[in-house]
């Protein structure tokens, strides 16, 4: 069974920087699930892609252009969205923040190679 240590602590997990302004943070994990840190400079994008995965989000900072599918909505601190499996979705950074993404499946591609 693969999983993440039972507590995480961020002083502890590394930052991936994905370039580009953008930079990812692993936190607790199994099969079913994971929740991601993602953190934005102004200007970063998450380009539009879809995965298999049922997504949600909240905003932990910042100031963000979502879009999922047809539809963009500018959401802020304290507010969320929800992505069903294979609808296509991407972001773009307004003002510097950060995303708390949980997967469900895990990102298998996230996890570095063994």
């Amino acid at each position: 069974m693969v999983h993440s240590p039972a507590f995480q602590f961020d002083s502890e997990i590394p930052w991936q920087d994905l370039g580009n302004g953008v930079q990812r943070q692993m936190f607790g994990y199994d099969e079913k699930i994971m929740l991601v840190k993602v953190k934005f400079e102004a200007g970063a994008t998450g380009a539009m892609h879809e995965h298999h995965h049922s997504q949600v989000t909240y905003v932990e900072d910042g100031v963000f252009d979502m879009t999922i599918g047809d539809e963009v909505k500018r959401i802020k601190k304290g507010d969320g969205y929800y992505v069903l499996p294979h609808v296509v979705h991407g972001i773009t950074c307004i003002e510097p923040g950060m995303l708390i993404d949980v997967f469900s499946p895990l990102r298998e591609d996230f996890l570095p190679a063994i």
